[in-house]
Order: C-alpha cells, then structure tokens, then sequence
C-alpha cells in the first residue's frame, strides 16, 4: 500500500499549478517570465496577487491531500507520512510533467506541515508574512519561515519523524533557494 501512496504523493505533487494557472488565464507560461519559477511569488508578479495567492493555496493543498489520506489508511505508521509527505515536495520541485524543473517547495513545504506539524506550519507562515511585510522580499521569508518551522516542529511535533521531515523540508529548501541565498548575500535579491 505504501508504493501506491508514494506514487500519489509525488504524482500530486508534481501538478505544476503555477505553469496551469497562468496558461489559463493569461495565456503566458511563468517559465518564461519574471525570475522563471512556477511557485506563488513568480506567478504574483507575473500575473497578479490574486493568482499568486490561488497558487500559493493549490500548491500547499497539493501537499496536504496526500498527506491526509496517508494518516487516514495508515494510521499508526509515521514513517509513511514522511516519506509520503516528501514525496509530494519532490513532486512539486522535480515534476516529471516539466522534464523534473519546478518550484522551491515552500507552499507544497507549508501544505504538508499543515497537517503533520500545525503549530510549524502556523509559526512559519506568521514568520514569512513578518519578514515579508517589512523587506518584501519572498525569499527571505521563506528562509526565516523555514527557521522558525523547524524549531517549532522540534518542540510540538507530536512524533520524532514529524521533527525529522521539518528539518529535511528546510534542507532541501535552502537548496533551492541557493541563487536567492547568494542575492540576499550581495545585496541583489528582487523585492515584491
């Protein structure tokens, strides 16, 4: 039962919600404008906030619904909620439908703690919306959120594993915000 699970996971999490939503209703592919990404941000400055916060909403859902239904017919197997839950964040940074080029995983990241790690999800997203209200720069609240997402994983998480997943979602995060990191260094980072 686990594979298909694994496979529904990443198969989620692959939709590239950005790419769809952008094609549809402004017949422009993200890919090829602003900073090239298929995530919320790129697809706010793009094609407007609203959209961008549509995506933002797609893109966590897309984590959280696999998730789910792991909890629901694997109960008592934590182990299989992480690595269902990783495989929709793989799904959403390597979609095979984009020749494996996607997002940063922060929403998809967001969705998944939702459900494993509320008081994570709910401390990370205060932190972004911080962070971004006073730099508006997304991907330094995305950082900050990640930060504050593993430290309130590490003291709420109701299984050990669930603290694990936390700290692996923000590792593979920071590398891909890699490019951001090295802007945010220099001074060069794109603000909203």
């Amino acid at each position: 039962m686990l594979p298909a699970f694994l496979l529904l996971g990443y198969l989620a999490g692959s939709i590239p919600f950005g790419v769809l939503v952008t094609r549809w209703t402004r017949g422009v592919d993200v890919r090829e404008q602003g900073s090239g990404n298929i995530g919320a941000t790129n697809v706010a400055r793009v094609a407007g906030k609203k959209l961008g916060v549509l995506v933002l909403v797609l893109d966590a859902l897309k984590g959280t619904l696999p998730v789910l239904l792991a909890l629901r017919f694997l109960p008592d197997h934590p182990l299989a909620h992480v690595a269902v839950a990783f495989a929709a964040f793989l799904g959403h940074c390597y979609p095979v439908w984009l020749k494996f080029h996607g997002g940063k995983g922060v929403a998809t990241a967001l969705g998944v703690l939702l459900v494993l790690v509320p008081w994570a999800a709910l401390a990370g997203l205060t932190v972004y919306g911080l962070v971004l209200v006073t730099t508006r720069m997304s991907s330094l609240g995305s950082l900050s959120a990640g930060v504050a997402a593993v430290i309130t994983a590490v003291l709420t998480a109701r299984a050990p594993e669930y603290a694990v997943l936390s700290g692996l979602l923000f590792a593979f995060i920071l590398w891909t915000h890699r490019s951001n990191i090295l802007r945010l260094l220099r001074h060069t980072e794109r603000r909203l």
